[in-house]
């Protein structure tokens, strides 16, 4: 008869209720480490960006004029020039998100008017995450102005024009590496085959933009 009790007895399924807390404490911990991770890698791809673009500017002006003056100058024009482009097109494109994302809020408010205030409080954190585009313009401009720094940095103290070019070459060659460590590794991604192609592209901007200058000059002259 006890054995009859003991088998007919229900069964409760055992819940961890510690465990609870700390999954949630984990996926807060993932998302806010994946939201810092998507601005680190943006920011290290506008600075590989004025990287690459001013290095091979002040490459391609260096195929035809050798003065020290004229590459720097250049180099300082596409700095500007290519921090304006980044800021403006980063703040049209943000904005451009921000207003969808805040119709889209206005729209859930309206429907949840009448529903309790927790909902409320949901649809004021939700604008309070929404991207600046002010905040994302400057982010844009500054870190492809620190990008295009490396080659100006580089070129402005040398005056040979063999030595100039080849010092700018390795530093352009030595910043792809670390940018493209760095941005490998904040995406999880193969190191050595990210290096690989960054190092390669960046070669290879540098070189075609060298020789189309230099023949396009050639048959101008």
């Amino acid at each position: 008869m006890q054995t009859s009790i003991e088998q007919t007895k229900p069964s409760i399924p055992a819940v961890d209720v510690e465990l609870q807390p700390i999954e949630g404490l984990e996926m807060e911990v993932i998302d806010d480490y994946s939201s810092r991770a998507q601005w680190l890698r943006a920011a290290i791809l506008g600075a590989n960006d004025g990287l690459l673009s001013t290095a091979s500017l002040m490459v391609g002006v260096g195929a035809v004029r050798k003065d020290v003056k004229t590459m720097v100058l250049i180099g300082i024009s596409g700095l500007v020039a290519g921090a304006c482009s980044m800021a403006i097109g980063e703040f049209v494109s943000v904005y451009s998100q921000y207003d969808i994302e805040m119709a889209q809020i206005k729209r859930e408010s309206t429907a949840k008017a009448e529903e309790a205030m927790s909902e409320t409080n949901g649809i004021e954190e939700r604008k309070g995450k929404l991207p600046s585009p002010f905040r994302a313009a400057a982010a844009s401009a500054l870190s492809f102005s620190v990008g295009a720094l490396v080659p100006l940095l580089a070129a402005g103290f040398i005056n040979d024009y063999k030595k100039r070019l080849g010092v700018v070459a390795v530093a352009v060659s030595l910043a792809l590496l670390g940018f493209g460590g760095l941005s490998a590794v904040l995406g999880r991604a193969p190191v050595v085959k990210a290096l690989l192609r960054v190092l390669v592209g960046g070669w290879l901007a540098m070189g075609v933009t060298f020789g189309l200058t230099k023949l396009i000059t050639s048959f101008a002259i």
